[in-house]
């Protein structure tokens, strides 16, 4: 078995055995490559850009996105054991940290998520978690929209009027679609100040709010007719929407310094800090809104500051910094939605199209794409009404997230177990053992809690690839083809 403090052979040969965890490490050097195409042409060196801080903060910034500004709601319905949910999932996502800090170790390089289960079980493997990733972020780009629409009913009462909420939803998809097209730069600067004003109502409510918390607001415990692991395992599945990101450091790898050590750092840190700011934000929430109203409440948050304030205007400058907030928040998952079939269509495993990259530097047809499919799913999923399109979508984007965090558990578990004895630290093994167990049995806990509906679409989603992945393969030069 190998040793769990080894230095990983390189990424293209998934065949070769760990090398001894006494050896020093190999990727000193400040330049790094990404994954290896399998078609057998070799990247563009890229150069590390990102230290222990700057990685920190981009897991962070991804963690805490829009998603957190309508969740409080979306769970209240389960009661305040919904919080205990979020503690579970936090150890969850630290869990998850630490494996994606292991596989960073064995395969540093961009592709994170990707790039593991296509060297532990080849390039379906690899397609299908691709497939599912990418999938999981334009379905969260439509949920993210559709909570721009409850915050924008503060400042622009839409009187319940679907229509226009629908159409809220899509200037909200669009706007930000907008920005990738014009370029990265255009992309950076929306992301920086989308960043700074998130964390204003969100550290206001978690600090401030503690103060003017009403025991009575909290409501029953377990407000379902489920026992109290059903509606943990429910709640869960609705608030790892709210923890999707903490892979942002492994699948970033390649721009990372020294990624073996700094990913694992960057993936822990980055996830215990926005837990702490998600918990003590929800916990005020559930504290400052009567449960009946947080149950039915579109812009919680909103909410929650004019509890503090005892008036409108504060609910009404926090609406107005989570509706920016939440649309720079698109603005970098529709990047990572048009990056990631990127990475595998140099591969030969997603359409040639997606490969192509404008002047802007932005991948344009990712970006079309990504925009065009949440057009589709916020249309036909309005049609259900916007208080359940919210959460329906979300459970949709569970399924599809977990399946990559599933897939690279299931590849740590493999390199694992196919080492050479020889090699092993029993307590490094016991424990690399323990985190990759756990994180696939959280992984198919939190599947299995997302419901019989969220899977059932979810598994519709992930098959309508197999065609797209039997067609590429079979246009394929053989020559091309990997043993």
């Amino acid at each position: 078995m190998t040793a769990p403090d080894s230095t990983a052979p390189d990424s293209t040969a998934p065949d070769s055995t760990a090398p001894d965890s006494t050896a020093p490490d190999s990727t000193e050097s400040t330049e790094s490559t990404e994954a290896a195409p399998l078609t057998g042409t070799p990247a563009a060196p890229r150069r590390r850009s990102f230290g222990l801080v700057a990685a920190t903060a981009l897991v962070m910034g991804n963690i805490i996105g829009g998603g957190i500004f309508a969740l409080p709601s979306a769970v209240a319905p389960y009661g305040t054991v919904s919080l205990l949910a979020f503690a579970v999932l936090s150890v969850a996502a630290v869990l998850l940290a630490l494996l994606f800090g292991k596989l960073a170790r064995r395969s540093p390089v961009t592709g994170g998520l990707y790039v593991y289960p296509r060297d532990a079980f080849g390039p379906f493997a690899g397609f299908l978690s691709a497939w599912s990733y990418w999938t999981m972020c334009w379905v969260s780009i439509a949920a993210l929209a559709v909570a721009v629409v409850g915050y924008t009913d503060v400042l622009i009462p839409l009187h319940g009027n679907h229509l226009l909420e629908g159409l809220v939803a899509l200037a909200a998809l669009w706007l930000p679609a907008a920005a990738n097209f014009a370029g990265t730069r255009w992309v950076g600067a929306v992301q920086i100040v989308s960043t700074v004003l998130k964390f204003v109502p969100l550290l206001l409510v978690a600090t401030v709010g503690l103060f003017f918390v009403h025991a009575d607001n909290f409501g029953p415990f377990n407000a379902t007719s489920d026992s109290v692991p059903g509606a943990v395992a429910a709640s869960a599945a609705l608030l790892l929407y709210s923890f999707l990101g903490v892979e942002s450091a492994a699948v970033s790898a390649g721009e990372v310094d020294d990624p073996e050590r700094t990913v694992g750092r960057a993936s822990v840190l980055g996830t215990l800090g926005s837990a702490l700011v998600y918990l003590l934000g929800t916990v005020a929430v559930f504290g400052l809104v009567p449960h009946e109203q947080l149950a039915t409440s579109g812009a919680p948050f909103a909410d929650a500051v004019n509890a503090i304030t005892g008036g409108h205007w504060g609910g009404t400058a926090i609406a107005l910094v989570a509706v920016v907030s939440i649309v720079g928040c698109l603005n970098g998952w529709i990047l990572m939605a048009a990056q990631m079939p990127y990475a595998a269509a140099r591969d030969g495993l997603f359409p040639a199209p997606f490969a192509t990259v404008g002047k802007g530097g932005v991948p344009g047809f990712g970006v079309w794409a990504c925009a065009v499919l949440g057009t589709v799913l916020i249309a036909l999923n309005y049609t259900a009404g916007p208080d359940t399109t919210f959460r329906i979508l979300v459970l949709i984007t569970t399924f599809t997230g977990c399946v990559p965090y599933l897939l690279s558990a299931a590849a740590q578990l493999y390199w694992l177990a196919r080492g050479s004895r020889a090699q092993v630290r029993p307590a490094g093994l016991a424990r690399d053992l323990i985190v990759a167990a756990l994180s696939f049995a959280f992984s198919f806990w939190l599947i299995a809690g997302a419901g019989y509906a969220a899977v059932y679409q979810g598994v519709l989603f992930l098959f309508a690839g197999i065609p797209v992945y039997v067609w590429l393969r079979g246009r394929q030069d053989p020559a091309e083809t990997p043993a």
